[in-house]
Order: structure tokens, then sequence, then C-alpha cells
């Protein structure tokens, strides 16, 4: 058997803020979709207050799939987006908004072996900013909601007869 004991792992760390809850603003979405077909969002996290502002702290994913619905009810409502009935909202809805957000490392082994560090959302990591806390970015648009229809539009709830599926998620 042979050991190379001077050889080192390859590491590539991701992780730019330590672990803690941040105000986090939503800096970018990806429109995506997962490998079983079901819309996915990839949301960019980034500090909005405090020592770290303007870092990265983590990319977290929304799926909207009958599984994903509970986990995006619970980010939209953090984002103090609308989460009941049925919504029509698109990914620059949640684009400068923000959420009490926590992060925590999270390592993996990439396919080609090397070890991958980076932070992580946990399920229930979202929580809405205090009044009193919310950044600017998050005051209400001065457009009215059923004119809004550029950057900064008000997501509108869709009025619809209840349904044979309809169990009050908004997906």
């Amino acid at each position: 058997m042979e050991i190379d004991f001077d050889a080192s792992d390859r590491v590539s760390d991701f992780v730019t803020v330590p672990a803690g809850t941040y105000v986090c603003r939503v800096a970018e979405v990806r429109p995506g979709a997962t490998r079983a077909g079901d819309e996915r969002w990839s949301l960019r996290l980034v500090v909005a207050e405090g020592q770290h502002t303007g870092k990265q702290a983590a990319w977290d994913s929304l799926v909207f799939s009958s599984r994903g619905r509970a986990r995006a009810r619970l980010v939209l409502q953090a984002l103090g987006l609308p989460a009941a009935g049925k919504v029509q909202i698109e990914p620059r809805d949640l684009e400068g908004r923000s959420a009490l957000v926590e992060v925590r490392p999270a390592e993996y082994q990439s396919p080609s072996g090397d070890v991958v560090r980076r932070n992580e959302v946990p399920y229930d990591g979202f929580r809405a900013v205090p009044a009193a806390d919310a950044p600017a970015g998050d005051a209400p648009p001065s457009r009215r909601a059923d004119a809004a229809d550029g950057p900064g539009r008000t997501p509108r709830r869709r009025a619809a007869a209840p349904g044979p599926d309809d169990d009050g998620v908004p997906f």
C-alpha cells in the first residue's frame, strides 16, 4: 500500500460570511428546473446590513412542486409577498426584497473528488424583517398594484373559484 501524507485534499471554500442570521437582500433570481422537471428559482442572497454588508451570504432555491409548496410559502411570506390563495408571481418580484436569513456552512464532495464548502440556508431559515428594521428597498411601491407592470411591480392575487385541487397553497 502506498500513501502520500504530503498530498493535500483539494478544497474549494465559498463561505464568505460566518454562520449566523443576517438581513439579506435577494440580489438575483435565476429561473430553472429540477431534474424532475419542476420549476426552480435560485436566489442569490447578499447581506444588506452590518459588518458583512455586500458579501454574498448564500445561494438558496425555491422549488414550485407539491413537496416544495410549504417552504415556498414560508420564503415568500418572509419576503413580504402574497403567500395565500392563488397568486401570479415572477422572479423579478423577489429581487431587491429582504428577509432575516439564517446561514450555516455545509460541505460536500464534488463528482471530481474535490471538497466544496459553501453556506446553506436551512428549511426554516427565512423570517420577515421587523418593520422598523426593514431596508428602504422593501418599502411598498408607489404605483398602484393594478397598474404595476414593470420593475418594482406588486404581485397580484388571482381571483379563482375553488377547485378540487385548491388547498389554499399558491402554486
